[in-house]
């Protein structure tokens, strides 16, 4: 392999891009540099243009990060960690049923072993979720067969709250207002697409779906977009195409990209490396980028999804010395537009949180588009009524500032309230079938005595 150095300077610019791109993450490696104009052309056809090229991650100050976290041990492949602009949820060890830790963003530093917990669940929680409508409500699941809503307040907590505000589980009188029934084996991933008219799913079945929930009905669906076994993840991206991770027939990890009016053919397909790890991919609709994260890696790999061949792009990785346990990713108004801050990740190790933040060298205006904002485009009523709407946007112009909050509406069901009422009812039903029975009776008597029989 020639040196850079070894060509005039007028041609080294050329050489040191070309050699800088052959990595095994975008497979140019085998590639052979040549002198002056070839080199040249190569390096205009190999290093694409992108504003995102100059992105680098790095790990916050040991005193912004998050210590003493006793993250769950729980073999389940979710994220384990959910962050907003307010508040850091992680799913923690906990004995006597499942619970979760939820801090301030400002809170960093070491976290008291007595820290106060969200508790509810009688079995260890899952996966936990912000509303992407209030910085303070989240919602978790467990083993337990529930999922259960959470109200946060901004305060650090001061004791555990245990009072969710809605508890939704498979009770006898549970009234569903959609149900779907086509996945015959456990469901891995489901991922809306940006209107909320559609969403897309993995099966252990090895199935991609595309469903309409609003019909009921699978509008298009492909057998083993991955070879291999082991679960898939998929996601829709902005322009309605679908990236999904999983494993060849070799336990090779691999990325694909789809269009799902056309399931025969992917748009998109890249071997990665091997690895038992199921990818988590986070993504950014804005800059149209994919964070792959897997359980169990020390690095986070990031690529740019274009409508120019090969489609998806590798840009980089970042890579840390400690394995992740699980990662949380920040919705883009709460990243620091003044530190040209493309994104920040909340990676998860065996007892603590550090947050990675993705940072361009160069400031663009285009690197922050309009993005989503809190306030929702309709009621669930409307879309029920098959209303479709894109996300209402907001500027990141100067940064993003969050408006008052909104009130909060919740139809709150408690199924322990609803039971108890049906108790009652069945109750009062049985004593008017009693009385019922006694008024005949008294009255047969009543005509007896006046007939002079008794």
């Amino acid at each position: 392999l020639l040196s850079p150095l070894s060509f005039p300077a007028e041609e080294r610019h050329a050489v040191v891009q070309c050699v800088s791109s052959a990595t095994p993450g975008n497979r140019i490696a085998g590639n052979i540099i040549q002198r002056g104009k070839k080199a040249e052309a190569m390096s205009r056809s190999i290093v694409r243009q992108s504003k995102f090229r100059h992105v680098f991650g790095q790990t916050v100050k040991a005193e912004q990060g998050y210590d003493d976290i006793r993250v769950s041990k729980v073999t389940w492949d979710s994220s384990f960690c959910a962050v907003n602009p307010k508040f850091l949820a992680v799913i923690v060890e906990s004995s006597g049923g499942g619970a979760f830790l939820v801090l301030p963003l400002s809170k960093s530093g070491r976290v008291d072993k007595n820290y106060p917990l969200v508790i509810g669940h009688s079995g260890p929680v899952l996966d936990i979720d912000w509303c992407p409508h209030d910085d303070n409500i989240l919602a978790s699941c467990s083993e337990d067969c529930t999922a259960m809503v959470w109200q946060i307040p901004d305060r650090s907590l001061t004791s555990p709250i245990s009072d969710p505000i809605v508890i939704l589980e498979g009770h006898s009188k549970r009234e569903p207002l959609i149900t779907m029934d086509d996945h015959p084996d456990l469901i891995y991933s489901i991922s809306w697409n940006r209107n909320g008219s559609l969403f897309c799913t993995t099966c252990k079945d090895r199935r991609l779906r595309v469903c309409d929930p609003r019909k009921r009905e699978v509008v298009a669906e492909r057998l083993a977009p991955h070879d291999g076994i082991r679960p898939m993840r998929a996601i829709f991206t902005r322009d309605g195409n679908i990236f999904t991770t999983g494993f060849t027939r070799m336990s090779q990890r691999e990325l694909g990209l789809w269009d799902p009016t056309n399931f025969e053919e992917p748009i998109a397909l890249l071997e990665l490396d091997t690895s038992n790890g199921v990818l988590l991919p986070y993504y950014d609709a804005d800059a149209n980028m994919v964070y792959l994260c897997g359980k169990g890696d020390s690095s986070i790999r990031y690529f740019e999804i274009t409508d120019e061949p090969p489609y998806v792009h590798y840009l980089s990785t970042f890579s840390s010395k400690e394995p992740q346990r699980g990662m949380g990713f920040m919705p883009k108004r709460g990243v620091d537009v003044s530190k040209c801050e493309i994104a920040r990740l909340f990676k998860l190790l065996d007892k603590k949180c550090e947050p990675i933040t993705m940072t361009s060298d160069l400031f663009q205006d285009d690197l922050y588009p309009d993005t989503a904002g809190p306030e929702p485009a309709m009621e669930a009523e409307e879309w029920l009524n098959g209303r479709d709407e894109d996300p209402i946007l907001v500027s990141m112009r100067g940064g993003y500032v969050a408006p008052k909050n909104r009130e909060l509406k919740v139809a709150k069901k408690n199924v322990e309230l609803h039971e108890r009422l049906l108790e009652e009812i069945q109750n009062l039903k049985a004593t008017v079938l009693s009385q019922e029975k006694r008024i005949c009776d008294l009255e047969n008597k009543l005509s007896q005595y006046t007939n002079g029989t008794a």
